[in-house]
């Protein structure tokens, strides 16, 4: 009787030690995205694509299970430190997905900086969020590059002179991609003959509207999200206005074109992917499963988020797996290199965590967003 009851201990503490590994055996990630709230588009998106890329690459080399654990920051600065800081003290996460927009990635970055995890962002635009950072990198390029880009298209493609320029004064992104486009554009010899300001909340653009028809621009650049620029593109087209309206990344989701009707034909906007134009095999079968899984193309936030995971995934395994300590992974992420993702080949600068990367042109013709050209870096 002793013997069997000493086996059967012996068998339950296997067991227990088993177990203990096993749910050892997984790597957290904490995911802080948008899931409600002003841009829910973006962070609804965004978790498509990490999902499906989860999907693909569900475990480490290791065998470690990637556990994505996902919070809302329902597009608020304080939901989002909030978010962040308890990802790490309560979760224990060994690395963070976030955020989407760059106002909220700046309100998290300093925490993940101060506990030394590193946050990876698939869409923050600004510079200032990596700036003087060391565990804080980007999948997506910076502000400046991009609002060069879209300087150049319109003076060399659109030959605007001149531009009047919208900026949405409450949110990180639109301010400092409008100086970077600004800047661009009155090297390229152009001219800003207007800048108006306006808030998130704003349902009148009338002022602005006023201001910018009697300065007759040959272009608009309104570098803000889908909802502010669908509305001002559904004022601008009733009071008159008829300009090529160019915006940045945060034009892209689907709600541009259903708030904004017919009014947003003829947007043109800077972003990060198109489905038919990134080439690496890994953009293709993304593209393929999406298009299985969700019956239509993923647009730049799903990939981005996709790539985001990727990058991840692959500092983890270099870092060991479910062995790996959020500084060895930080050092991966800042040393990714010809790194080959779903929109295209990123290499990630080990001093600043920025990525270089090419940028794509598209925009909304009949109702649909279509393909114009990319811009190498």
């Amino acid at each position: 009787m002793k013997r069997l009851f000493s086996f059967l201990v012996a068998v339950v503490v296997a067991l227990s030690v088993m177990a203990s590994g096993a749910m050892a055996k997984e790597v957290k990630v904490g995911v802080v995205w948008p899931m409600t709230g002003l841009v829910a588009a973006f962070g609804q998106s965004a978790w498509r694509g990490a999902k499906l890329a989860q999907s693909m690459e569900p475990t480490a080399k290791d065998g470690a299970k990637i556990h994505l654990i996902l919070l809302d920051n329902k597009g608020m600065k304080v939901e989002t430190a909030n978010a962040v800081s308890k990802l790490i003290t309560e979760d224990h996460v060994k690395a963070i997905i976030g955020a989407i927009t760059s106002s909220n990635t700046l309100a998290g970055a300093p925490i993940a900086e101060r506990y030394k995890i590193p946050m990876l962002t698939s869409s923050a635009t600004n510079p200032l969020v990596t700036k003087g950072k060391k565990y804080v990198s980007r999948v997506c390029f910076i502000d400046p590059f991009q609002g060069s880009v879209a300087a150049k298209y319109v003076w060399n493609n659109l030959h605007a002179k001149t531009a009047a320029v919208m900026i949405e004064k409450d949110q990180d992104y639109s301010v400092g991609l409008a100086h970077a486009f600004m800047k661009a554009f009155k090297k390229l010899g152009g001219k800003i003959v207007s800048v108006s300001f306006f808030q998130s909340t704003d349902q009148d653009y009338s002022a602005q509207i006023s201001t910018i028809k009697s300065k007759n621009p040959d272009i608009i650049y309104m570098p803000s999200y889908y909802q502010e620029i669908a509305l001002f593109c559904r004022q601008a087209r009733q009071y008159g206005l008829k300009q090529t309206i160019m915006a940045g990344d945060g034009a892209e989701a689907d709600a541009l074109i259903k708030i904004g009707g017919k009014a947003v034909n003829g947007v043109t906007f800077t972003t990060h992917y198109d489905p038919h134009a990134a080439a690496t095999p890994l953009s293709k079968k993304f593209l393929k499963l999406f298009k299985a899984k969700y019956h239509e193309d993923p647009d730049a936030m799903a990939a981005l988020a996709a790539d985001a995971y990727f990058v991840l995934v692959n500092a983890i395994n270099k870092a060991g797996g479910a062995k790996a300590t959020p500084k060895k992974i930080n050092y991966y992420i800042r040393h990714t290199k010809n790194f080959k993702g779903v929109t295209g080949v990123i290499t990630i600068d080990p001093k600043t965590g920025n990525a270089i990367k090419s940028a794509v042109i598209r925009k909304v013709e009949n109702g649909k967003f279509v393909y114009v050209t990319t811009v190498n870096p």
